[in-house]
């Protein structure tokens, strides 16, 4: 399948045709009811990620029976209700494969073992349909850029599209990417993308903090061609490379308002953007990562410009964290949502509640909770997003239960 350039206008247009003739779409209901029979709270965001890549979340394993999936997923979003949460983020594209029948890229293996295979039900549909029933907003998590966790091209799928367009993938930390720089690779995520947004009313598309790949000390990215090729109006490579993350989510934004009116779009970035020894205008910590430098998403643009309608910084470290304070961080990140109309949650390390290894202050089930409470105290932050769903369910120290028994008493919508 040869995906060329395509128009924004184009590209709504086919994606409506597809819309019209999506396998399957009218069994998804549309417009949802909501019943809730309880007084509600203001409205903020209480949301999970519920994570497919490599069976983090859910299945919790592959090749499980269709009807296995379907009830360890159920069992998810009842979780979810029963905690007072009131969105999952449900991770659909982990490595340009789909938890959807789509016509662009091949089933997931994490569904059943093997890439391509059919699971025999549509995760996807069902995810959508089971969630609303429950009063549950569903947001689909995209990857756009990872291909896989290997670097074997023969281990996917024959007709998987990078098998076909080898040009398009780099190989780089022992996986393999599609290549940001090209057009013609853009057109064909966004196109793949979208057509879960055209099958299925999502509430929200959802991109993680993976653009540019993180750095590996010692490895180049190797985009030396498609720089030579498309790179000439920029004064450097890092200033192109920002440039087509830039387009990604401004041609990404422009597609959903075409085919899905209403529909969001939120990113959950790496939580430090620059440090203030870099640049004046960044946070006051010391992190080995700045998105804006290392994976060239400049994600204070987006939100300053309202290119995005929610963003989720990932703040996975403790309050008094002495490289990356948690209080600092929700205080800049604060600080630069002030005036937009971007919302601003807070994305939480549940997983380090209780973990192995983590220091005193993650053994504490208090920490968390105490981070709501500080983030509280900021207009600005509109709720809060915690990784992930299994950790959710199993809640080794009861950081959890602590964060719903001091802050969500009663339920609340999310906001819109």
């Amino acid at each position: 399948m040869q995906m060329g350039r395509l128009s924004r206008r184009a590209f709504a247009r086919a994606a409506l045709s597809t819309l019209a003739t999506a396998q399957g779409a009218a069994a998804v209901p549309g417009p949802r009811h909501r019943h809730w029979p309880w007084p509600r709270a203001a409205a903020e965001m209480r949301g999970v990620w519920l994570a497919t890549v490599s069976n983090r979340d859910w299945p919790s394993k592959a090749g499980l029976t269709a009807e296995a999936q379907r009830t360890e997923l159920i069992a998810h979003l009842d979780r979810a209700v029963r905690d007072r949460l009131n969105t999952v983020i449900l991770q659909v594209r982990p490595t340009a494969d789909a938890l959807w029948p789509s016509p662009y890229e091949p089933w997931s293996e994490y569904l059943t073992g093997t890439q391509g295979r059919d699971p025999g039900w549509d995760p996807l549909g069902t995810a959508v349909r089971e969630a609303h029933a429950r009063g549950l907003e569903l947001h689909a998590w995209f990857n756009p850029y990872r291909v896989a966790n290997h670097t074997d091209p023969t281990r996917l799928a024959a007709s998987h599209p990078a098998r076909r367009h080898p040009d398009w993938v780099v190989p780089y930390g022992g996986k393999l990417y599609y290549n940001p720089g090209l057009p013609e690779v853009r057109a064909f995520v966004e196109q793949a993308m979208l057509d879960a947004v055209v099958r299925y009313p999502v509430d929200a598309v959802h991109f993680d903090d993976y653009f540019y790949p993180y750095p590996v000390a010692g490895q180049t990215f190797d985009d030396d061609a498609a720089y030579d090729r498309y790179g000439g109006d920029f004064s450097t490579r890092a200033a192109w490379r920002r440039d087509n993350i830039d387009r990604l989510v401004r041609e990404t934004a422009a597609a959903i308002k075409q085919v899905r009116p209403g529909t969001r779009f939120g990113i959950s970035p790496f939580g430090v953007w620059r440090n203030a020894a870099t640049d004046s205008r960044g946070s006051d910590t010391r992190a080995g990562v700045q998105t804006y430098d290392d994976l060239h998403a400049d994600t204070r643009m987006w939100v300053r410009n309202h290119w995005i309608d929610y963003i989720v910084p990932q703040l996975y470290w403790h309050i008094g964290f002495a490289a990356a304070d948690y209080a600092t961080l929700v205080d800049w990140w604060a600080k630069v949502a002030e005036g937009t109309k971007t919302q601003l949650y807070i994305g939480e390390a549940l997983y380090k509640a209780g973990a192995a290894g983590q220091p005193s202050e993650w053994q504490d089930p208090v920490e968390l909770s105490r981070h709501l409470t500080l983030a509280g105290g900021y207009p600005q932050v509109r709720g809060h997003v915690f990784f992930a769903a299994k950790d959710v369910a199993a809640d080794p120290v009861g950081a959890m239960a602590r964060v719903v028994a001091d802050h969500y008493g009663q339920p609340a919508k999310p906001p819109r």
